[in-house]
């Protein structure tokens, strides 16, 4: 009786203990090694601070320790400040709250994924469409069109964005750009096909970024301070479709004001 009492305080105490200090990818494992099940660790993630190591060597080393993938994805999600959503028999797909449907979105100072409205742009190739040949894809260069000088959303760094892919979308067929500001409108030169020149006039309004995964086709991208302030847009794939005449689609559009 005296063991079974023991036991008892093990599995139910350890959660209380480590939630009054910060997690990190070693106390998980000695949760997982203490028997502890996967559904009370993730709330113990959820419920402590924590600084885990969410690299590929970090996350390998949680699987190979036995964690189930629901904990890695709470780690993952921990890690990143996005709150998954509470189950209430309904989980929306694991989303977090404010993200139900496909989309941008990003995230208000005040914590919560709001959506991130497009705006409309015009595309157009200036006269001949420049190609280039490579592995059978044909790309060429177009400039884009947005009227006004500011995006209608405005904000601080860091700006974290969240997209919700349609099915049978990958994440990489997405750009980020710098959107060139005047007194009426922005303009940016992209590729078609959102596949990017290894050189050339395009790149320059291209920027690489490194999306996150916080659940199926859910990703994050981070923008800081080192990218500067000004007017960014995420065009979608599909928006520009025609190629040799002008054409119009839609962009997700910030104005980072510091």
């Amino acid at each position: 009786m005296r063991r079974l009492l023991l036991a008892f305080l093990l599995v139910v105490g350890s959660p209380l203990l480590f939630a009054q200090q910060a997690l990190d990818n070693a106390a998980v494992i000695k949760l997982i090694k203490a028997g502890l099940s996967p559904d009370l660790i993730v709330s113990t993630i959820q419920a402590s601070p924590g600084k885990y190591d969410t690299s590929a060597d970090g996350l390998i080393a949680l699987k190979e320790a036995g964690a189930s993938d629901k904990v890695i994805s709470a780690i993952v999600m921990k890690s990143t400040g996005v709150t998954p959503a509470v189950a209430t028999g309904a989980t929306n797909n694991g989303l977090p709250p404010g993200i139900d449907e496909v989309g941008v979105y990003y995230l208000s100072k005040s914590g919560q994924w709001t959506e991130l409205m497009p705006e409309i742009v015009n595309f157009k190739t200036g006269g001949v469409l420049k190609s280039v040949f490579s592995e059978g894809i044909v790309k060429g260069d177009i400039n884009g069109h947005v009227d006004g000088a500011h995006a209608k959303v405005s904000t601080t760094f860091p700006v974290q964005i969240a997209v919700y892919l349609p099915e049978g979308t990958e994440i990489t067929e997405y750009q980020l750009l710098r959107l060139r500001a005047n007194d009426t409108s922005r303009e940016f030169r992209s590729m078609t096909g959102g596949v990017f020149h290894s050189s050339g006039g395009a790149k320059r309004d291209t920027i690489k970024f490194q999306p996150k995964k916080l659940a199926p086709r859910l990703y994050q991208i981070t923008m800081d301070s080192d990218m500067g302030k000004g007017e960014y847009g995420l065009l979608p794939p599909g928006s520009y479709t025609s190629s040799n005449m002008a054409s119009g689609g839609k962009i997700y559009a910030l104005s980072i004001i510091e």
